[in-house]
């Protein structure tokens, strides 16, 4: 599991709190718990599209932006979402960070096989 949550120790998270995933993750299926806040939306970003200062369009540039601009996603090893899953804090991927940062990756490395499955 990558966790690319902003928000992953508040109480909002109830279960899913980076300590108790990371905890039940690998006791009950023994699955490895990665946290990558660097491709969590910066917290200004999510304030404004929640607060509907921008809408999702408008979103998904600027999150766009913010990640390739931070230059992090060069150095992304791209054989930990072998088998891997993306996690953040929306249940559908239509409007979704976690949607966007595979579709990003899935434009930048061509050369892997990477396969995009939407829970």
């Amino acid at each position: 599991i990558i966790d690319i949550r902003r928000n992953n120790k508040s109480q909002l998270a109830g279960f899913t709190k980076e300590i108790d995933l990371k905890f039940f993750l690998k006791k009950i299926a023994k699955i490895k718990y990665i946290y990558l806040n660097s491709f969590a939306p910066e917290e200004l970003l999510l304030k404004n599209y929640r607060s509907k200062k921008f809408n999702w369009i408008q979103f998904e540039e600027k999150y766009l932006d913010q990640i390739k601009n931070y230059g992090e996603w060069e150095d992304f090893d791209i054989d930990i979402l072998q088998d891997g899953c993306l996690l953040c804090s929306e249940s559908l991927p239509s409007k979704c960070h976690r949607r966007l940062f595979a579709e990003f990756l899935f434009s930048k490395f061509k050369d892997k096989s990477i396969q995009i499955v939407h829970l």
